[in-house]
């Protein structure tokens, strides 16, 4: 792709960051602080929106801040893969803001100054993830997404929250660190830190150093990934509220570790250097493992954002297993799945938030015959559970069918029971709890009753965007042709 200059990614980062600013005025009424956390996600948004024509014609918009040494530099530079990340990223927090306004007056939830700010704090590094032109820039922002969401973590400040806040931010500092280790590693053995589809590491480089940069990338993309047995921070990190853990597991914090996979393996290591290591069949037996496992434990699970944070652990595995098999449907399977898991998974988590404001039931088998209360609700969840399921025409059928499809041509046979399996796995863990919602004798859910607007409205609109998702799979924003180019210039090793 053609590089020209642009303010526009540094802009697209700094907006949230300024917005922080107005949020933490102290004596400001709320409104006035969640004004500016509304226009500060709207500016994000438009500004992200606005460099998808420019990469579209093949051109990237960078900026280089500074360099630091021959071959390293803070530089941000807009590829697509970096703006498939970025536009879903920046609108689901325009909703998630919106839902969150909703949430915290209805609770009422303490310190929603911090809260606000906080999640300011994680999109601006979300952005810097996700355009990131070189591993160092990409380490920088990682590791402030992880210290920014520890406040939103522990948010509650129970004594479980607490807990919960420190088991997280030991797991996510460690892999930080790993991958402080990996930077230098890729430094000393390519010469530079920037990205390059298909791979920056020489041809003749040893196995031995392949397969250790490799362990120090699992190490540390795989804890926010939640690959097992990397995982458990994630489950109990659901003491967050509700919006909280839809950051966590849609929109930012876990989604950057499988981002970071795709950087890692495709535009780091490379498939040709990765798979003649051998390294690339040992990723792919661990995440098609966690899939099958999550999705176990998830079925067990009484407790509905346990059953959520299972389901996202085996889904984040689809992600990365995809990418580890290195054929391009396989590739574009992955990174529309990046896309696709993010809109179903956040219907998901609004519509827990919504049945806790509204019942306060945070248990499945307390939700019999909720469907008669909370209709819009229920329905929004089954569009989502349809869609995680693989079943058309919501957008998870999309990704899985070309995830099915890259196994079949990678001659992975094995990965495509795994696959076809896990789907009956997930209708089993999530369209039991929509049959209970609806179909369920019940003596308590007997009188319509939704939440309020301000939680039904983001819930009912990520459902439909999730059908229609499905239905024109490469309408705008062009996901399906943005996934294809990156595919393509991976595996084929040509530019973005």
């Amino acid at each position: 792709m053609e590089t020209v200059y642009s303010l526009k990614p540094l802009l697209a980062v700094l907006v949230s960051l300024v917005a922080v600013v107005f949020i933490v005025i102290p004596n400001q009424r709320p409104n006035v602080r969640e004004s500016w956390t509304v226009m500060a996600a709207l500016a994000k948004f438009a500004l992200v929106a606005s460099m998808l024509p420019l990469v579209l014609q093949g051109k990237s918009p960078a900026i280089t801040l500074f360099d630091i040494s021959p071959g390293i530099s803070l530089a941000l530079k807009v590829d697509s893969l970096g703006i498939i990340f970025g536009l879903s990223a920046s609108f689901l927090w325009i909703l998630t803001t919106f839902f969150s306004m909703g949430y915290v007056r209805s609770i009422p939830e303490h310190k929603q100054t911090r809260y606000f700010a906080s999640f300011a704090i994680c999109l601006s590094a979300t952005m810097g993830i996700a355009f990131a032109a070189n591993l160092l820039t990409l380490v920088i922002f990682y590791e402030i997404l992880t210290i920014a969401t520890y406040p939103l973590v522990m948010h509650k400040e129970t004594p479980e929250a607490i807990s919960g806040g420190r088991k997280y931010l030991i797991y996510l500092l460690t892999g930080g660190v790993f991958l402080l280790f990996a930077l230098a590693l890729t430094y000393q053995l390519s010469g530079t830190v920037d990205f390059q589809a298909g791979g920056i590491l020489p041809a003749q480089v040893a196995k031995s150093s392949v397969i250790l940069l490799f362990t120090l990338f699992l190490l540390s993309f795989g804890v926010k990934s939640a690959i097992m047995p990397m995982h458990s921070w994630l489950p109990t990190a659901m003491v967050a509220p509700t919006p909280v853990s839809a950051l966590l597991h849609a929109v930012a914090v876990v989604k950057a570790g499988v981002f970071g996979f795709a950087r890692a393996i495709g535009f780091v290591i490379g498939p040709a250097v990765l798979n003649s290591s051998g390294a690339a069949g040992f990723l792919a037996a661990l995440t098609a493992a966690t899939i099958l496992v999550a999705s176990l434990i998830a079925l067990r699970q009484d407790n509905l954002k346990a059953r959520l944070a299972y389901s996202t652990i085996g889904h984040l595995s689809y992600i990365v297993l995809g990418l580890a098999l290195f054929s391009p449907g396989a590739w574009v399977g992955a990174l529309l799945h990046i896309v696709n898991h993010a809109m179903m998974k956040i219907t998901l988590f609004f519509c827990a938030g919504a049945i806790h404001v509204k019942t306060h039931c945070d248990k499945v088998s307390q939700l019999n015959g909720i469907g008669r209360q909370m209709p819009v609700t229920m329905a929004a969840f089954a569009i989502a559970s349809i869609g995680l399921s693989g079943i058309p025409p919501v957008n998870g059928f999309i990704s899985k069918w070309y995830l099915i499809q890259g196994s079949y041509d990678a001659g992975q046979i094995a990965f495509v029971v795994i696959f076809l399996l896990s789907g009956l796995l997930n209708a089993g863990y999530l369209l039991s709890i929509v049959a209970r919602a609806f179909f369920a004798p019940s003596q308590k859910f007997t009188r319509f009753g939704e939440a309020s607007p301000l939680l039904v409205v983001p819930l009912a609109i990520t459902a439909v965007l999730s059908l229609l998702m499905g239905i024109f799979p490469d309408r705008v924003p062009y996901f399906f042709q943005l996934a294809s180019r990156v595919a393509q210039s991976v595996i084929g090793g040509g530019g973005l």
